[in-house]
C-alpha cells in the first residue's frame, strides 16, 4: 500500500544515529556523610540534611521538625564543629571519613583494573560528593550497568536502606536509566569476620600491655526501631558471636556494647559509655575497643571512643586503654571490599 506524502515520516537509519560507547559497568561505593567544614554553617547544612532523613528520625515530621529547627539546629553544629576540629584531617581539609572512602575507591579501581570496562566511583548519603553527583559522573563515563555498595557490614534500615532510598531517587531522574545491583550486608561473611580477626592481632601486637578483655562497640539505634523489625542489632551479635569464635575466645572476653544514643529514647544496650565506666569501677584497668559496623574511623570512632571513651574509662579508675582502628584502607579492609564486589559483579564481567 502507496503512502501519500503528507503521510510519510524519515526514518533515520542506523548509521545516521551517533555512535554510541561500549558500555560499561560503574561500581559506586557510598559511605554516610561527612560536612564540608568545621564551622558552624557547614555543620548546619550537614546536620540538616541528616537528621531530616525520615530513615533515621522515625518521630512524626510535625513533632521532630518543630525540635530540629527550632533547637537541634541552633545548638548542635557549633559542638559536633568543634569535635569535628579534633578529628579533622588538615593537609587535606576534610573530615577522615572521606579521606578513607576516597582511598578505598582508588585502591578498588586499582585491584579491578583486569577490567577495562568497569568504573570505581564513590559518594556520600549527606554531603559531598554526593550520590547523584556520583551517578552523574558514572553516567558520563558510559555506565549503563552499576553496583552500588553501601559501606554497612550490618544492615539497618538508618544506613543501608537510607542509601538505597538515595540511589534510587537519583537514578528516578535519569533519562536513560542503567541496570543496576546493590551489594547486600555482610556481617557474616568469612573474609568480614577474618580481617576483623587480623585487624585486631595485629594491633595487640603491638601494645606492651594485654586487654583483659574487648569491646565490640556498635552504632546505636533505638529499642523502637528493633521492635518494629530492624535486623541491625541481631547482625552486631551475630558478627561479635563469630568473630569471638574466629578468635578462640571466651564470652566476656569480648562483648558486644552500642554507643551514639541521641534524644531522649531508650536505645539498643549495654551503652558502651556506662560500660566503661562500669569496668573500671568494678576494678578492670585493661580494655581494648574496636568500633565493627564502621568501615572506616570517623567522629563517632576517633573522638567518642579514642577520645571520650578512654577519658571516661581512665576517670574512673582505668589504667590502659586502647582503640583498634577500623579496616579503613588497609590490606585487609579491601580485601573485604574486593571480595565482595567481584563475587556481585559476576555475569557482568
Amino acid at each position: 500500500m502507496e503512502m501519500s506524502g503528507e503521510a510519510m515520516v524519515a526514518v533515520k537509519k542506523p548509521q545516521d544515529h551517533p555512535q554510541m560507547e561500549t558500555s560499561k559497568i560503574g561500581v559506586l561505593l557510598v559511605n554516610l556523610g561527612t560536612p564540608d567544614g568545621t564551622d558552624k554553617t557547614s555543620m548546619r547544612r550537614y546536620l540538616r540534611e541528616f537528621l531530616s532523613d525520615k530513615r533515621v528520625i522515625e518521630w512524626p515530621r510535625a513533632i521532630w521538625l518543630p525540635v530540629l529547627y527550632g533547637i537541634v539546629l541552633n545548638t548542635r553544629p557549633k559542638k559536633s564543629g568543634a569535635l569535628y576540629d579534633k578529628i579533622w584531617n588538615r593537609e587535606r581539609n576534610e573530615s577522615p571519613l572521606r579521606t578513607y572512602t576516597r582511598a578505598q575507591g582508588e585502591k578498588l579501581a586499582v585491584t579491578l583494573a583486569e577490567y577495562p570496562q568497569v568504573v570505581v566511583d564513590w559518594g556520600m548519603r549527606y554531603g559531598q560528593p554526593s550520590i547523584e553527583q556520583a551517578l552523574e559522573r558514572l553516567d558520563k563515563a558510559g555506565c549503563k550497568r552499576i553496583l552500588m555498595f553501601p559501606l554497612y557490614p550490618q544492615y539497618s534500615a538508618t544506613t543501608t536502606a537510607t542509601v538505597n532510598d538515595k540511589f534510587f531517587e537519583a537514578l528516578i531522574k535519569m533519562r536513560y536509566m542503567p541496570a543496576t545491583r546493590t551489594v547486600p550486608s555482610y556481617q557474616d561473611e568469612a573474609v568480614y569476620i577474618d580481617a576483623l580477626a587480623i585487624s585486631i592481632e595485629k594491633h595487640y601486637a603491638t601494645l606492651d600491655f594485654e586487654p583483659e578483655l574487648l569491646i565490640a562497640s556498635y552504632h546505636g539505634i533505638p529499642q523502637s526501631y528493633f521492635k518494629r523489625g530492624d535486623p541491625y542489632p541481631c547482625h552486631c551479635w551475630e558478627t561479635t558471636r563469630l568473630l569471638r569464635e574466629r578468635l578462640g575466645w571466651a564470652e566476656d572476653k569480648l562483648i558486644t556494647c552500642f554507643q551514639s544514643r541521641f534524644g531522649p529514647e531508650e536505645w539498643m544496650q549495654p551503652y558502651t559509655d556506662k560500660t566503661l565506666e562500669k569496668l573500671a569501677k568494678d576494678g578492670v584497668k585493661s580494655v581494648a575497643v574496636f568500633n565493627p559496623g564502621f568501615v572506616s574511623d570517623c567522629l563517632e570512632t576517633l573522638e567518642e571512643i579514642a577520645g571520650e571513651g578512654e577519658e571516661i574509662f581512665h576517670k574512673h579508675g582505668g589504667v590502659n586503654f586502647t582503640h583498634v582502628p577500623c579496616l579503613n584502607d588497609s590490606d585487609e579492609g579491601m580485601q573485604v571490599i574486593e571480595q565482595l564486589v567481584r563475587r556481585e559483579l559476576q555475569g557482568w564481567v
